[in-house]
C-alpha cells in the first residue's frame, strides 16, 4: 500500500490500538474508532497474562513474534504499563493433569520455548507457599505479565503522537465499499473515505463481516475475576492449574488477582458481565488448594469481561475472504491479550506488504463457511454452554 493511504481500524481495544500504532510506524493515515473509550472493554479488564505454554499448537509463531514485542514495550511506546517477566507456573493435581504438562511442554519446546519439569518436592522447595494438592508443575520463566487497565490507553497515546487519530464514543453505523475503498458512517455524522478497514471490534466484530456476506459462531462470555486485599508479597509467578480452575497472580502492591474457569455470561447488547456470586465463592475455594495460605484473604472487587468466543477455541485473522481491503482480527477467546501486538504485526504485514510471514491460514474466516471442529475446551471451560443460541451460563 502506497505511502499517504487512509486505513480506518474499528475498535480500540488491544489489537486495535497495537494495529493503530504498527500502521502509524510505516507513516500510514490510520484513524482508530470505538463506541465507548479505549480499553474499556476486555481488553482492559481481562487478567493481564502474557503467558507462552500452553498454547494452541498453531498459535506458537504469532504468540513469540508477540512475546518479542511486549519485551521491548518501553522503547515502542514510551511506558513499560507494568510489563514483568515474572515466569509462568503451570500445576498439575494428577496423573493425568501431568500427563497433559508433558504434552505441553513438548509443543511448547519444539518451538523454541525453554520449560522447567518440577517434581512434587521441587515445587515446594522453590515456592514454599504451594498446598499439598499439587503434585508436579512446569515452568517457563519468559512468560510475563502487563496491567490491562494501562496498555490500550497507553498505546493509543504513542499511536497518536505519530499522528493517528483517535475518535472515542463514536460508533460506526455503517461500512460499504467505494470503489477500490470503503465509506465508514459513524453516529457522529462524520463519513471517512478510506483505502482499507480493520475489524478488530471484539464481540460486537460481526455487524462488519456480515454486512460484507461473512459470519462466524461468535458468542459472548467471559472469565469470572477477583481481586484480594494487598497481602505479604509470596507469590512471583503467574500460576494456573492446567484445569484452568484457577490462575492467579500477585502483584508486588500485594493483591492478588484472580481468573478461573468456567467461565460467564456476558451481554454484549445490554454491555453487561456479571459474576454470579457462586463463582466467586468456588474461585476462592479453587485458589486455596494450591495456595492455601490465602484461605482468609479478604476479596475486594469482582468483574468480568466481554469477550468473543468460537467454538473452536481460535479467532478470526486475516483478509476478508469476498472483500479485498477489509480485515478481520476477533473472537480471540479469552487469549488475545498475548497475542495482540503479534496480531497487529500481522495485519500490517498484510495491509502494506500484501503478505505476512507468519502463518495465520489456520485463522481465516473461511473455516466458518462448512461445521468445524467443536473444541473439548468448551466443555472444560464453560458450564450450561448453548452455542447454538450463542449463550454461555
Amino acid at each position: 500500500m502506497t505511502r499517504g493511504a487512509k486505513i480506518v481500524v474499528v475498535g480500540g481495544g488491544l489489537i486495535g490500538t497495537w494495529t493503530a500504532l504498527l500502521i502509524a510506524k510505516r507513516g500510514l493515515d490510520v484513524i482508530l474508532i470505538d463506541k465507548g473509550v479505549v480499553g474499556a472493554q476486555s481488553s482492559g479488564v481481562n487478567f493481564g497474562n502474557l503467558r507462552l505454554q500452553g498454547r494452541h499448537p498453531g498459535q506458537y509463531p504469532l504468540s513469540l513474534r508477540s512475546q518479542a514485542l511486549w519485551e521491548n514495550i518501553d522503547e515502542l511506546i514510551g511506558d513499560r504499563c507494568e510489563f514483568e517477566r515474572t515466569g509462568h507456573l503451570y500445576v498439575a493435581m494428577n496423573d493425568a493433569e501431568q500427563a497433559k504438562l508433558e504434552q505441553h511442554a513438548r509443543v511448547a519446546e519444539s518451538h523454541g520455548l525453554a520449560i522447567e519439569r518440577i517434581d512434587r518436592d521441587e515445587l515446594r522447595r522453590r515456592w514454599p507457599w504451594v498446598g499439598e494438592s499439587p503434585q508436579a508443575a512446569t515452568y517457563s520463566a519468559r512468560d510475563a505479565t502487563a496491567n490491562p487497565r494501562l496498555v490500550s490507553v497507553a498505546v493509543a497515546r504513542a499511536a497518536q503522537r505519530l499522528g493517528a487519530e483517535v475518535l472515542e464514543n463514536t460508533r460506526v453505523t455503517q461500512v460499504h465499499r467505494n470503489g477500490a475503498g470503503f465509506i465508514v458512517k459513524s453516529d457522529t455524522g462524520r463519513m471517512i473515505d478510506c483505502d482499507a478497514v480493520v475489524n478488530s471490534a471484539g464481540a460486537w466484530a460481526l455487524t462488519i463481516a456480515e454486512a460484507f456476506g461473512e459470519t462466524a459462531p461468535m458468542f459472548a462470555a467471559g472469565p469470572p475475576q477477583f481481586v484480594t486485599e494487598p497481602l505479604p508479597y509470596r507469590i512471583t509467578p503467574s500460576v494456573q492449574a492446567v484445569d484452568g480452575s484457577a490462575i492467579f497472580r500477585q502483584v508486588p502492591r500485594g493483591n492478588v488477582i484472580f481468573a478461573g474457569y468456567p467461565r460467564t455470561a456476558a451481554d454484549p447488547v445490554l454491555n453487561r458481565a456479571p459474576v454470579p456470586p457462586v463463582k466467586t465463592l468456588n474461585g476462592m475455594r479453587n485458589l486455596m488448594t494450591i495456595a492455601p495460605f490465602l484461605k482468609s484473604a479478604q476479596v475486594i472487587r469482582v468483574w468480568s469481561g466481554i469477550e468473543g468466543y468460537l467454538p473452536d477455541m481460535l479467532p478470526v485473522i486475516g483478509e476478508s475472504e469476498k472483500t479485498s481491503g477489509l480485515y478481520h482480527a476477533f473472537g480471540f477467546c479469552g487469549h488475545g491479550f498475548q497475542i495482540g501486538p503479534g496480531v497487529a504485526a500481522v495485519l500490517v504485514d498484510l495491509i502494506v506488504e500484501g503478505k505476512t510471514d507468519t502463518p495465520i491460514d489456520i485463522f481465516s474466516i473461511s473455516r466458518f463457511k462448512n461445521a468445524v471442529q467443536v473444541s473439548d475446551k468448551l466443555a472444560r471451560e464453560f458450564d450450561g454452554l448453548v452455542v447454538a443460541s450463542g449463550r454461555a451460563g
